[in-house]
């Protein structure tokens, strides 16, 4: 019986600074502090899709080069290194154009990747559940299908030899058929997915149970965090988008203000990256719409990341695409505190859009209670105060506030309940 081994490939990694912006004047020969972390990150990626980082080369430019990213003299650079580490490819930090990465692979005879391609990869090797793997298929061919051109690959093209220099016209437009038509099959089964949750969201809302979404740069411990808390049995791993299915599960919690109970909703997303590729995005929307239904935002932060300001920034700008100018209350959740050597790192963990800041260690069950308080202080804000008496034929509306809102005392007297609770402003018609 002959086994088959997937072939590790080794690559090297190439980027394009074209200078920070803010520095102005300062653009000089070294590259800048966010290149360098984006190539890290990168390196982190191509590891994670099962690839050996054997370099790296930034080259300082105003602007992309439009035919080839890098110039002609990083080119010649690029072939010796290659040779010199043994390379099967190359993976660029940017999406590359159908030209230039046909004008690459040509000029240095090897395997040329980009950014998305890899994220792709990782998305289609990770995906678990029939939406997350129709979500992983429909952003591949909508990739493959915008570099579908005459200079292009054929989707049919398996290696070298005769018939690979370029497939002609009819087969191309039979490629973007079949791809197309996929594409639209794809579309129809996702909308069906899409009405499925749509059904789940308004028993959710008939339910009333609040529902907080939690967010965050990939890999912080979002997952780690929902198990912590609820006991769900989630994949966590310490690995970027370790996850990619949305997860909902009930978390229950006794308050300190009262002899009562809350149930909550947290519902876990995928999680964001720098350059995350459009096509990613429009194939998770329905996904990444579970931000825009839910309550409120737990936003989780990697604590011991030193790009944590830079990962927050990319969360909030991605928050801010999905809300479209809207807002929603955050509590922010600084993760993974055991991790920091220096205690006075703890003071630097701010967050100015945040009702709530935190910093705990759910690996470790630090700072969890904390949670719990954070959720009751951010409901009570939206709640309002109030003394009434429940007439018994109606306990259902006493039953409302016990799910959605929060009782502080009842007792039962002759006419019905009276009850002192903290009820949601949308609440009407009470008394």
């Amino acid at each position: 019986m002959i086994e088959n081994k997937e072939e590790i490939e080794y690559v090297i990694l190439v980027a394009v600074d074209t200078g920070d912006e803010k520095a102005g004047k300062n653009y000089g020969d070294r590259p800048t502090r966010d290149v360098e972390s984006s190539l890290d990150e990168l390196a982190e990626l191509a590891e994670t899709a099962g690839a050996v980082v054997v370099g790296r080369m930034i080259q300082k430019l105003p602007s992309f080069n439009a035919s080839t990213y890098i110039g002609s003299g990083k080119i010649e650079e690029l072939k010796w290194k290659i040779l010199d580490r043994g390379a099967t490819g190359i993976i660029t930090d940017d999406e590359l154009s159908p030209a230039q990465m046909h004008n690459l692979s040509k000029a240095l005879d090897i395997k040329v990747m980009d950014r998305t391609m890899v994220i792709l990869d990782i998305f289609a090797a990770h995906a678990r559940t029939a939406e997350g793997k129709l979500q992983v298929e429909l952003a591949q061919l909508q990739y493959r299908l915008s570099r579908l051109t005459g200079k292009g690959i054929s989707m049919s093209r398996l290696g070298g030899g005769i018939g690979t220099r370029g497939p002609g016209e009819k087969k191309l437009e039979q490629d973007r058929r079949v791809i197309r038509n996929r594409v639209a099959q794809l579309k129809r089964e996702l909308d069906d997915v899409v009405a499925h949750r749509e059904l789940t969201r308004k028993g959710r809302e008939m339910g009333e149970t609040p529902v907080f979404a939690i967010v965050g740069y990939t890999n912080v411990g979002k997952s780690t965090l929902l198990n912590a808390l609820t006991g769900a049995d989630i994949l966590a791993e310490n690995k970027l988008f370790a996850t990619l299915d949305t997860t909902t599960r009930v978390y229950e919690y006794s308050r300190e203000s009262s002899n009562s109970k809350q149930k909550v909703l947290l519902t876990d997303t995928v999680g964001f990256i720098r350059k995350l590729p459009h096509n990613l995005i429009d194939a998770f929307r329905s996904t990444l719409e579970e931000v825009c239904y839910s309550d409120y935002i737990i936003h989780v932060v990697d604590a011991s990341s030193e790009e944590r300001l830079s990962e927050m920034h990319v969360v909030y700008e991605t928050l801010d695409m999905l809300l479209k100018g809207g807002s929603k209350k955050i509590i922010t959740i600084f993760n993974k505190i055991d991790k920091l050597e220096n205690p006075d790192d703890k003071l630097g963990l701010l967050d100015k859009r945040a009702s709530a800041v935190l910093q705990i260690s759910a690996k470790k069950q630090i700072g969890l209670d904390e949670i719990s308080k954070a959720i009751d202080g951010i409901l009570r804000e939206d709640r309002e105060y109030v003394e009434m008496l429940i007439d018994y034929k109606d306990m259902a509306k006493l039953a409302r506030i016990k799910a959605k809102g929060e009782v502080i005392e009842e007792e039962y007297q002759d006419g019905g309940v009276f009850v002192k609770a903290y009820i949601p402003r949308e609440f009407h018609n009470f008394e």
